[in-house]
This record gives C-alpha cells, structure tokens and sequence, in this order.
C-alpha cells in the first residue's frame, strides 16, 4: 500500500503538500506550528485536516507493520506463497488482515484441531471436492483407528466435516461477504432482561437495521447491556447467508453435496454467526465511539471558546442546601479578593442576613458581576440572586456557567498548589467565579473529559478520548496564544512545544527573575532550547514588551520581514511608535509584496498573516464570537407557559437535539426536528455550546421537570 497515495485520496489534498504535511511531522514538528507558520509547505492546511492526516498516518504505518508482522509468522510456518504475499500487501485494514491470517493462526483446541489430529484432513479433502464416485462409507471406513479415538464411519464423517467447517469459517473471502450481507441485511435488536423502570425502556423492544442505526442508540444498547438491564443481539436471515454459502462450496446434488449442505450450514450458525456477529458489534461500538468523541470534541472547543467577560469584579457561587453556598469574589485580573459561605437556600435559612451579608461583599469589593456555578440548589440561589440585584446601589447582572469539572479541580493537586489556603469548596467558588472572566485560562486546569459537554463520554475508548480532547484545548490554546506574563502553568503546558515540566520552569522563571520583556528571554528558561523556542514563540504575547511584535501572531523568524514591510509602507516614526498598522493591507501593493516574499524567502500566505497580525495586534479571536448572554432576573418553572418566546443560552449539544438553558433551573430540550424548518443532519450544523438563541417553550413536565422547546419561530 502507498500510504502517501492513500492520505491523499482520503483527504482530497495533493501528494506534495501532504508529503510536507508527513515530513513536519517526523520531524517533531507541532500540529499547531505546522498549521500556522507553514501554510507555503501544507497548502494553507487547518490544524483540524493536518490532525486528521497525522492520526491516519499512525493507523496506515500500524497496518504496514501488522502485515510484515504476519508475513514473518506465516513464513516461519513454510506456508507463505507469492500469491499470499501478494494478498496480504494489498490488504488495507486491519480486519483483511486478520481474515487472511485466520486459518495460520495458532488455535486452542478445537474439533477440527482433533480431527487433523486423527488424521482424517484426507477425507475431508476427498468430501469436500465433491468428485469422488465411489461409496463414501466404505471409503471413510478406512479411517477408522481405535487408538486415534475413530470408533466408526460415523466417527470418521463427521470428523472430517468439521474439518470442513472450519476451512470454510476461515476464508477470509466468505468471511468478507458474509459481514457484508449481515451489515446489509440485519438488525440489531434489543430485549429487556428483569423488567423494571430505568432509562432504557425504549429499548425493550427494540429492533432496527444495522445499516441505519443511530450512534447514540448503539452506546445506550451497550451501556444497557453492561448493566444487565438489556440482552443485544444481531440478527439476520439465515437463508441469505446460507444461500451464498452453498453457491460457493456445493457442486452437483450427490451425496457429498448434501453433506457439504449440512456442513456450510454448521460453519455457519457454529462458527461464523457469532465471530461476525461480535465484529459487527465492535465495527458499530467503535464507530459510535468516535461520533461521541468527536461530538464531544466540537462542543468543548465552542464551550474553551466562549469569549471573556472583561473587566469585571465577579462575585463566584457555588451552590448548595445543608452546607451553604461558598462565595469567593476575584477582581478584574483574577486575584482572589474575599471568600466566605452564604446560607439562603433552605426555608429556614435566614435570608435577610444572606442578602446583608452578600450586599457587602459587593459593595466592599466592587462587584459588577455575579457567576453561579449550575449544580445543586442553582434554582434557589439564582431566584436568591435575581431578587437580591435591585436592591443593590449599583449596577449588577449575573450569569449561571457550567461547573462541570470545578469540583475535580478543587480537589486535584493543582488546586490544592493554587490555593493551599482555602478548602476545596471554596476553591471550587474561584473556579466558578473565573471561568466567566476567562473560560479558556480556568477551564485548562480541568481534565477535559470531567467537562460535561456531550454524551457518552464515559463509555467511550479513554485513551483515544484524551487523545481527541487533548487535542482540540491544544488547538483552542494556540489560536488565541497566551500572555507569557500572566498564564498559568496549565494554560502555557498546552501551548506548542512546551511540556507540562517546561511549563512549570517558566512560572517559576517568572517568580525568580520577574517579567519577560522579550520573547527572546524564553530562551534563558531551564529547559526550553532552541526547538521549543521555534515551536512556541509564535503563540507567546508580551503587551506592553520591548519590542511590539512580540504581542503579535507575527512567528520570530518573520521579523525581518515584518519590518521591511512596515518600511515600504511608509509608515511614519510617530505611528511606528504607537504600533498603528490597521491600514496596512490597503498600503500594500502587489509589487510591493511580491518583493518582500523574494527578499525574505516568505510565501504569500505568511505575508497576509503578517500583515492580519500588525493590523489587529494583541488580538483575540474570541473577541469576534457571540458574547455570553448577562442577566439581571429569573424565572420559576412554576412561571413558564406553552406559548412563551424567550432567550437562552445552549449549553449541550448531542445527537438528537441541544439542551438551552433558558434562566429556570433545568435545561430545555430542543429536539432536532424542532432546530429548523429546513432539513439538517445533526444539531451540530446549526447550532454550537454557547450560542445565544430565542426559543419557545412547547411543553413543561412539571413533575419529571422536562422543558420542551422549539427554535421554530
């Protein structure tokens, strides 16, 4: 197999550019370096298409190596042929693979092993032929050996056809269309085991082509399974597997016929039914897997994405009942102002003193802003909140985020390291708190797999799940960049070539010498040479540096350039010195750039970064995004009503809808045939976590606490 050829078929790009893509790669290169700062070698290739390429290109060389692996093994037994060699090279999965090694596998003990054993392989052969003439019994009496355990006739015939069945279960050609014909033609079905309510009733009876099952549908069938709850099967007609069976193995309608007849049949429901089966339900599993993950994926960057609320005092909350809510308010950079514990969402909590006490804190503080963490009792403390805003002497909203993952922070070593002072509740009311101000800076601190954005997570491959969400924070971190000045250790781990130890020795860098003032200095880091450096300085920011570029997307090595072209642009001392390009672009000419590229041996797509760069330097490109919705009231579910137009913001998207968060305590469903009157695939298409949409409710299930909404307007 030509693994360059394959990527680019696969991916639609071309074989030089992917050729690039492969040699960055090993190389050591950076998925986010590559992406930004070597668009001439990819053809301008996203991050996201050159993360694909990568993965594929691991899963292709696995392949190579599997089929080295299998000649060798084939070879030790004298059994490899030009014509093997020849089909396992042009072999292109795994499963091809597996089915062409199946019959030199070395097996347990099986009745087709103990008839070989016997020394009956002759009489299967002769039977299986179906040319012999002569009388059968007579013929498979001379088989019969009391010492090999062969009693009689019967004993020899029936040892012999389950050699048979056996080399027709490993025919990797019969195995290839019957799991063809099976995926075409079956259905997956679903039965109760001890009937009882549980969230898998809709699939007590349940049955549905495999062909055209739904992802979420396979995840709930295997986690209803694993419970006990289900018994899943595949099942398809008999008939159609057999009817191929016999076309391919049974010549004429003599006696040995029939007994071929009877043994494709046994091969069949003894051997290969349930082999395929479970490969069907695997193949199904793994797909499903990767729709979750990827669904997972997608709403983690839009949630990592959501654009900072600036400039803010924030009062955080993180709500509860018989403990109280922990408060803890940060001022506009971070810094932990006050921290305290708020009793108000029992009857027999003294409200008043709450109200006094809270109406301090903010006062004292300056707070202008109020983050309340949506767990438990986030219905009571939000009504808490809303009532409590007008009676203050200043101007206050409020916001409930996602706290997924703030209780795993507080508990976790970094945390603890953090905030040795505080216990872990009132770590977890800073993290609240913080991630309004900068959800990207806090929520790099968390797993990303305790972030509850998607479904299934949990019943998914871990390791191919941290690897896909590992992944997209790196990507997220590296589109925004960071300041080197105020980033967190955890935020600068997942910036490009910095290691979480590297990471560590620039915070402490920071503490022992002070601020950077040139990104340059990173090269004085414990640790951080001349590779890393190239790898990261492109995403590092200094505001307020010795030199300007430095808080620019602009990558070291194209300051040069950068330069020349400020001077051809004629750009005056005075607005050099303020740092004012924002007309840089219409400045330009094309002789003018075509020179630049030459002199400085840059490509014409690095050139339009830089000059995107000088025009909007210290830009974040969360700027441009939907801003969080900031409210000042709430609502009761007791006070909402079928007909009712409000806003919210959508908080979850998955496979069969998005739940919005509407400003009462539990999420509404927006169904995916209530997304949009024109027909869309997935929810995915239309809508993204944090998007801020006008809804109506449809239904309310007051007492299983269920909102129905539509977008349909």
């Amino acid at each position: 197999m030509d693994i360059l050829k394959e990527l680019c078929a696969e991916f639609g790009t071309s074989e030089k550019n992917t050729q690039n893509v492969i040699n960055l790669l090993d190389e050591g290169n950076t998925i986010p370096f590559i992406a930004r700062y070597r668009k001439e070698l990819t053809g301008n290739m996203d991050d996201q298409l050159i993360r694909s390429i990568s993965v594929r290109l691991d899963m292709l060389r696995a392949i190579e190596e599997k089929k080295e692996e299998i000649k060798r093994l084939i070879d030790e037994q004298g059994k490899l042929t030009d014509e093997l060699t020849e089909k396992i090279s042009n072999a292109k999965t795994l499963t091809e693979l597996e089915d062409i090694y199946r019959p030199y596998r070395p097996k347990r003990k099986t009745r087709a092993s103990v008839a070989r054993e016997k020394g009956l392989e002759p009489l299967s052969e002769l039977i299986f032929l179906q040319e012999f003439t002569g009388d059968i019994f007579e013929e498979a009496s001379k088989y019969i050996d009391e010492e090999k355990g062969v009693s009689s006739v019967e004993d020899a015939l029936a040892g012999a056809q389950d050699i048979i069945a056996e080399n027709i279960s490993d025919n990797a050609d019969y195995r290839k269309e019957i799991r063809r014909l099976t995926y075409q033609n079956g259905f997956i079905t679903s039965r109760v085991t001890k009937n009882e309510n549980s969230v898998y009733q809709m699939y007590y009876e349940f049955s549905e082509p495999v062909k055209s099952v739904a992802d979420h549908r396979i995840l709930a069938m295997d986690r209803g399974e694993k419970e006990s709850v289900l018994n899943v099967k595949i099942e398809v007609e008999s008939e159609i597997i057999l009817s191929y069976l016999e076309k391919n193995t049974i010549k004429g309608n003599g006696k040995l016929s029939e007994m071929v007849k009877e043994t494709c049949e046994d091969s069949y429901k003894r051997l290969i039914a349930p082999s395929i089966e479970n490969e069907i339900r695997n193949v199904l599993t793994e797909r499903a897997q990767n729709s979750a993950i990827k669904l997972f994926s997608v709403n983690l960057k839009n949630l990592i994405l959501v654009p900072p609320v600036k400039g803010h005092t924030v009062l955080g909350v993180d709500p509860g009942y018989r403990t109280g809510c922990k408060l803890a308010v940060v001022d506009e950079t971070g810094k932990v102002l006050e921290t305290g514990v708020g009793y108000f969402t029992l009857e027999h909590h003294d409200r008043e003193k709450a109200k006094k006490q809270i109406s301090q804190m903010i006062e004292r503080n300056g707070v202008t802003l109020i983050s309340i963490g949506n767990g438990t009792a986030t219905g009571e403390s939000e009504q808490f909140i809303s009532e409590l805003i007008p009676t203050l002497g200043r101007e206050v909203k409020y916001m409930v985020v996602s706290e997924a993952g703030a209780s795993v922070y507080s508990a976790s070593k970094l945390g603890a390291e953090e905030f040795p002072d505080y216990d872990v509740s009132l770590r977890s009311a800073v993290s609240i708190a913080r991630r309004l101000q900068d959800p990207m800076a806090e929520l790099v601190k968390i797993d990303p797999k305790s972030i509850g954005v998607g479904q299934y997570q949990h019943d998914c491959n871990q390791k191919q799940l941290s690897t896909a969400l590992g992944g997209v924070v790196e990507s997220c971190v590296n589109s925004v960049g960071v300041d080197l000045n105020t980033a967190s250790s955890s935020l600068l781990s997942y910036i490009s070539g910095i290691s979480s130890a590297v990471a560590k020795n620039i915070v402490d860098y920071r503490e022992e010498v002070g601020a950077f003032h040139k990104r340059s200095e990173l090269l004085k880091v414990n640790k951080l040479g001349n590779k890393a450096f190239v790898q990261c300085a492109g995403f590092m920011r200094i505001p307020g540096g010795d030199e300007f570029l430095d808080n620019t997307s602009v990558h070291p090595e194209s300051y040069d350039a950068a330069r020349e072209l400020i001077s051809l642009c004629s750009y005056s001392a005075e607005e050099i010195k303020k740092g004012d390009f924002s007309d840089i672009k219409s400045r330009i000419t094309k002789e003018n750039a075509e020179k630049i590229c030459e002199k400085f041996s840059i490509g014409m797509y690095t050139l339009r970064d830089i000059c995107d760069a000088l025009a909007k330097p210290g830009r974040d490109l969360r700027d441009e995004l939907q801003k969080p919705l900031l409210k000042s009231g709430c609502m009761s579910l007791e006070e909402l009503q079928s007909g009712m137009i409000v806003e919210g913001t959508v908080r979850n998207v998955i496979d069969f809808g998005a739940f919005v968060d509407i400003g009462v305590h539990q999420d509404g469903l927006v169904h995916i045939s209530q997304i949009s009157d024109k027909f869309i695939k997935h929810p995915t298409d239309v809508l993204s976590v944090g998007d801020i949409v006008k809804v109506k409710i449809l239904d309310i299930d007051k007492e299983k606490k269920r909102i129905s909404l539509t977008m349909k307007l």
